[in-house]
């Protein structure tokens, strides 16, 4: 068992080795290129591409008019906001009808993804707000179920998945259609780096200033962000094997998302399985097709600030990753699926959801061999420290990427504690990460009623800018 685990730690170490090289390779390939078309040459042209940005709103009613003015002043010549009430209980229709004059309206709504009941389609007779359609629904319990509303009756090409209290970038459209506009082969999605708005500073729905978070789970959330969308994702962008596009913010190409059937209402992990099904998609009708990921942060979101409601997330993300894996199973190690289904699906498999398992048998065999076979403590300290080491080496790169690009934290105090806090991530917070994998693979095993759950927000007025 000891020769198992070493082989794995090894393994494990040359395939992060071999991406963080290839996601060094890709930032430099992609700041070089960037003004190859300059955003600000998007931004000003008329001809180029109509998105539509879909957000779902469910009792929103706090932050809901801020929110919704924050996604309108996207710095894009061609564009529209679908927020779709997703039944909400609370005043969030209300608000918008009062603050944007909105007024019910005749809508041809065409249901090319089959969804949930649509009570009516409203726009403001305000011509400032002209960019604005609001969709009220019934509710069904699923994010997934909003989104294709939104799908149905969004009018561009493109579309931008977010949430409603997202922060978006200005520039963000312009930067995530670059991709579409750019590459000869059919790009079917873009993502961008997503951060975590806790503590930050926040003026008229723009960013104002960062900060390093102060909260405990929202400080190590910041640096699993950091060190997934710089490290890993760059990488399997270059690789074209993106399984996963953010569903806080990613742009898709709305026909092929139509062909596929949408997102599915029964999945836990809507987002990484609309990708997958995608790829097969493509795969199938054998035509060539790219998912790009920029490293650029374009997005700020609220991260679980306490125990329950992060665990209650990273249940339902590993839930999630292990349905997904065997919805998709059939295309394992199967040439037909190009690189989805010989490094993509198999890297999923082998990297990310066997870990926590592995930790767990491991953890059992130390116990085993120190009270039954004598523990050769050189061998587990060996693997131990290697593992550790590597762990804080990838995470301190990952940093080191991050604020060579977008310097994002000024404050010396900022950087100093973001620095710290890789040292004490392996024994503070992976282990509760380790717990919800665990407790999620159990759930998806034993075939749990799915829950959602709400995830309850503080919003952004306490960290907004005066």
């Amino acid at each position: 068992m000891e020769g198992f685990f070493g082989v794995y730690s090894i393994f494990y170490i040359l395939i992060y080795l071999a991406l963080g090289i290839i996601s060094f390779v890709e930032i430099r390939k992609y700041y070089a290129a960037s003004k190859f078309l300059n955003k600000d040459i998007v931004i000003k042209s008329n001809n180029t591409a109509g998105v539509s940005i879909i957000a779902p709103a469910f009792n929103e009613g706090k932050t809901i008019v801020s929110n919704v003015k924050s996604l309108l002043s996207q710095e894009y010549p061609k564009f529209e906001v679908v927020i779709v009430n997703d039944g909400s209980s609370d005043d969030t229709l209300e608000k918008l009808i009062a603050e944007f004059e909105l007024v019910k309206v005749d809508f041809f709504y065409q249901e090319r993804i089959k969804a949930a009941v649509v009570r009516g389609h409203y726009k403001s007779t305000n011509p400032i707000y002209n960019k604005l359609l609001v969709v009220d629904k019934v509710n069904v319990k699923s994010k997934a179920d909003a989104v294709n509303v939104g799908v149905n009756s969004a009018k561009h090409s493109l579309f931008v998945c977010t949430d409603v209290d997202c922060i978006l970038r200005k520039d963000a459209l312009a930067m995530l259609v670059k991709p579409f506009i750019e590459s000869e082969t059919k790009v079917l999605a873009s993502g961008a780096a997503i951060r975590i708005s806790n503590s930050c500073e926040f003026k008229e729905g723009m960013l104002y200033k960062s900060h390093y978070p102060k909260n405990f789970f929202a400080r190590f959330q910041e640096l699993e962000y950091i060190r997934s969308f710089l490290y890993g994702r760059m990488a399997w962008s270059r690789l074209n094997g993106l399984l996963l596009v953010s569903g806080a913010l990613g742009m898709f190409d709305k026909n092929t998302v139509i062909e596929v059937g949408g997102y599915r209402e029964d999945s836990l992990g809507e987002d990484m399985e609309l990708v997958t099904r995608m790829r097969e998609h493509m795969h199938e009708k054998k035509e060539k097709f790219k998912i790009i990921y920029i490293p650029e942060s374009l997005c700020w979101t609220e991260g679980p600030s306490d125990k329950t409601i992060f665990l209650r997330q990273r249940v339902r993300w590993a839930r999630g990753l292990a349905q997904n894996l065997w919805m998709h199973r059939k295309m394992l190690f199967r040439p037909k699926y190009g690189t989805t289904g010989m490094m993509a699906l198999p890297y999923f498999v082998l990297c990310e959801f066997l870990v926590p398992i592995l930790e767990l048998v491991g953890i059992v065999f130390v116990l085993l061999d120190l009270f039954f076979f004598g523990l050769n403590t050189q061998f587990l300290l060996i693997v131990t420290s290697s593992v550790y080491l590597f762990y804080t080496f990838v995470t301190l790169i990952s940093i080191y990427l991050d604020q060579l690009t977008y310097k994002q934290y000024s404050s010396i105090k900022d950087i100093f504690t973001l620095l710290l806090m890789v040292f004490f991530e392996p024994f503070l917070y992976h282990p509760i990460t380790t717990y919800a994998s665990l407790k999620g693979y159990y759930f998806f095993l034993m075939k749990k009623e799915k829950k959602w759950g709400e995830m309850t927000r503080t919003g952004f007025n306490e960290s907004i800018a005066r």
